[in-house]
């Protein structure tokens, strides 16, 4: 069984920052890659980034590159979200999702946290 818990959400104004974390457990952890994804209300859960926990490859959704930074700790099983220059529209829960293949699909991921909610105030 894997575990994921996501921490950092928070109430933040445009402009701003917030840095998201995932701590990963089980003892049959052996996910290739990690992911973060978003839904907003009324909205399909979208993705936002991923990372490989070997060689560190990374993939953004367009709506965050150069604004959201993905990252791993590899020997605390953690995985953050560095968000910068957030806006509105970033506003969701965010979710930290484990798979055997970095993708953009959320179906290619086995498990899921239980979320944690950003709001972006303009």
């Amino acid at each position: 069984q894997v575990q994921l818990v996501e921490s950092g959400g928070g109430l933040v104004q445009a402009g701003g920052s917030l840095r998201l974390s995932c701590a990963a457990s089980g003892r049959t952890f052996r996910p290739y890659a990690m992911g973060w994804f978003r839904q907003a209300p009324g909205k399909e859960r979208e993705f936002v980034a991923a990372i490989s926990w070997i060689g560190g490859f990374t993939l953004y959704a367009d709506s965050v590159k150069g604004r959201f930074t993905i990252s791993t700790n590899n020997a605390a099983k953690t995985v953050s979200l560095q968000m910068n220059s957030l806006k509105p529209e970033d506003t969701g829960v965010y979710y930290c999702a484990a798979g055997s293949r970095m993708s953009d699909s959320f179906s290619e991921y086995d498990y899921w946290g239980q979320g944690t909610q950003v709001a972006v105030s303009s």
